[in-house]
């Protein structure tokens, strides 16, 4: 449940970043208008009357109006342009660790002895006294 939460917050996040949620309500103001349309019309004219520029509903004019907005907003200023560098203030400074004298010793052997000593599972499992 909680990887299931997280897949759909991770999702949610990336399409509000990307401006799909425009995408997402322009294709919704599209169906309604083909599904008002078809009910006086056929559906080919309904679809051809829906994707005509000169014929927008409300819906069209907020989506493209807000589209505009989004990409004006998004734009830098030509001054900003010239002082879009990143700064590292904290750059990474290589540490060297020297080995453990313990894990400079270890050999595979040691494992594998430790197993030889152990009895195996019984058969059939033991059961739960109720």
């Amino acid at each position: 449940m909680r990887r299931r939460l997280s897949l759909i917050t991770m999702l949610t996040a990336w399409l509000l970043a990307t401006g799909s949620h425009w995408d997402l309500l322009q294709t919704f103001a599209w169906g309604r208008m083909i599904a008002t349309y078809s009910q006086s019309m056929s559906l080919s004219q309904a679809v051809k009357l829906t994707f005509t520029p000169d014929n927008l509903c409300g819906l069209c004019e907020s989506v493209s109006e807000a589209k505009q907005q989004q990409a004006h907003d998004t734009t830098l200023p030509s001054e900003a342009k010239s002082f879009s560098k990143i700064l590292l203030i904290f750059q990474p400074v290589a540490v060297f660790v020297p080995r453990s004298p313990i894990s400079a010793h270890w050999d595979w052997s040691h494992a594998v002895a430790a197993c030889r000593d152990r009895s195996p599972p019984p058969l059939p499992p033991p059961r739960v006294a109720v």
